[in-house]
């Protein structure tokens, strides 16, 4: 019922408002479930309610609801960039506040615009209504991934990482499983709280309730086959991000790494050791004059073969920032190994340079200098590295590195995929979050590796400066894990896969605009554009 009919005494004005609240304390509320993942429910309960109201609005308050719902839960997603911008970045309170809560605002337009298109386009009927939300659900998250170089933290799949949804990730990737949830929320929505005087088809929506749910039910199928094992060491170096670059914590920091990758006296020496994002936080020049010979000692330790016969070669991954004032800047990971590799730069080492960069952190967007030159961030405008480099080739194993935010584009990491001979049979993820604290972007951003992993059927290594280091496997289990906010190396073994999966498949070749073409159609076909209202517009809004 409307939420005037509950209380007619109070006037048509209040009740709006106490709507517009609702939702947005009912987006707020679904970002728990990216933390705790079995509460998969809560974003499908909360969009469902979201759907409901949407029936009962015009389509400029239903851009409004829209965009309520989305700003709270972004905001209340992302509250951490607040630590990076304000105790790291130096930015007054106020203003990184007002930061965090612009961008939520901004992208929460694309959902704004998808409300008022869903109650400007519904005909009045569950399941082409139903069908249609989600459509434009997944368009207004297409949107959010792709343009201005995306920012798809959040997107509604990751939530469903543990729930039956996660079936569809080798088929469809995060963006179908939102597709999926928004497509079960709308049909619940239509089940459970129709508008008065509708009788939606039960049997059919439960039939499509069903059928989205079904594959999670009857278990998930296996594209990939194991691909030999692998011995790996992950570090942990849990510094402050305010002691990173500070030249009286450098050379214990360095040290310890060094100790680590060495791994002296180890009888049993991993085949791969991987430190984190700029574990090694100094350009090379910077390097050579604050600690002499150090990449040296490193390049020849790893140059050196295994000491008993057959015994694999160890090999590490590390973390640093290369190139210089005129050259430009890249962030960037280093193989050191004694095995000859598909691809080296002219000093003969590995080397993986980030492509998909952070806006403000690792590239200023046009006409933002201002807004960057006001924080006290170093090395602050980085340059792309190549779409699909190789993979660093380890004891048998293609170990396919990626930094820290580019795990959230799957279509992007699938470009590796596009030849099933030279595929990664390992993905490994070096970061650094220090930057947000102790927070919820930790548990955040394990939940997204683990949905690659699902979309992949690869496991996933997480080595990372302050959490959460991880072993994730192929199925998206964590199956070995250090607590976040501890120094420590994780020892573990990994069983490499081989084989593409459909969303490899496809993603590999068409990236992500088969959703745009998909969306648009679904919406052009479904939607009521031609003048008219709905058949069964439902209660007007309060």
């Amino acid at each position: 019922m409307p939420f005037a009919a509950a209380a007619p005494a109070l006037p048509a004005r209040a009740w709006r408002r106490i709507e517009s609240l609702g939702l947005a304390a009912a987006g707020a509320l679904q970002t728990l479930a990216f933390v705790h993942t079995a509460q998969a429910w809560l974003p499908l309960a909360t969009l469902a309610l979201l759907v409901w109201r949407l029936n009962a609005a015009s389509p400029g308050r239903a851009a409004w609801l829209a965009w309520c719902y989305g700003t709270a839960w972004l905001a209340a997603g992302t509250w951490w960039l607040f630590i990076s911008m304000h105790r790291y970045g130096g930015l007054p309170a106020w203003m990184a506040a007002t930061a965090v809560l612009a961008l939520a605002a901004a992208l929460s337009l694309y959902l704004a615009a998808a409300g008022a298109a869903y109650a400007r386009g519904r005909r009045g009927r569950a399941l082409p209504d139903s069908v249609l939300f989600a459509a434009l659900w997944l368009l207004a998250e297409w949107a959010r991934t792709v343009i201005f170089t995306g920012f798809p933290w959040l997107a509604s799949g990751y939530a469903q990482v543990d729930s039956p949804l996660a079936a569809w990730a080798p088929w469809v990737g995060v963006l179908g499983m939102g597709a999926l949830g928004a497509l079960l929320a709308a049909a619940l929505a239509h089940l459970l709280l129709p508008a008065p005087q509708q009788r939606p088809p039960r049997k059919t929506l439960a039939a499509c309730v069903a059928a989205v749910l079904l594959p999670g039910l009857v278990g998930p199928v296996s594209f990939t086959t194991p691909a030999g094992e692998l011995t790996v060491r992950l570090l942990q170096t849990d510094v402050a991000q305010d002691e990173k670059f500070a030249a009286e914590h450098l050379p214990e920091t360095l040290s310890w790494v060094a100790q680590q990758l060495l791994d002296r006296g180890n009888p049993a020496p991993a085949a791969l050791s991987v430190a984190p994002e700029t574990a090694v936080p100094l350009l090379p020049a910077q390097l050579a004059d604050f600690a002499p010979g150090y990449w040296e000692q490193l390049r020849a330790h790893f140059a050196t073969p295994g000491a008993a016969p057959g015994a694999p070669r160890a090999a590490a991954l590390v973390g640093v920032p290369l190139g210089d004032y005129g050259a430009g800047y890249t962030n960037s990971v280093v193989g050191l190994s004694a095995e000859p590799q598909q691809d080296t730069r002219a000093d003969g080492l590995y080397r993986y340079d980030k492509l998909h960069l952070v806006p403000f952190g690792e590239f200023v967007p046009t006409g933002f200098r201002w807004f960057t030159a006001m924080m006290d961030i170093p090395l602050g405008d980085f340059a792309r590295g190549v779409r699909n480099p190789p993979s660093f080739q380890v004891a048998g194993q293609r170990v396919a590195p990626n930094i820290c935010y580019e795990d959230l584009f799957g279509e992007e990491l699938a470009a590796r995929f596009v030849d099933p001979e030279l595929a990664p049979t390992v993905l490994a993820n070096v970061s650094n979050i220090g930057w947000f604290g102790d927070t919820v972007a930790i548990p955040q951003h394990l939940a997204i590796s683990r949905l690659r992993s699902l979309e992949f059927q690869r496991p996933m290594l997480r080595a990372t400066n302050t959490g959460a280091t991880a072993v994730v496997s192929h199925s998206g289990e964590v199956t070995a894990s250090l607590p976040p906010h501890t120094r420590g190396v994780l020892a573990a073994t990994v069983q490499g896969r081989q084989g593409v999966t459909p969303f490899a498949w496809w993603a590999s070749r068409l990236s992500h605009w088969p959703w745009l073409v998909l969306g648009l159609l679904a919406v052009l076909v479904l939607g009521r554009w031609r003048g008219g209202r709905p058949s069964d517009p439902g209660p007007a809004a309060p």
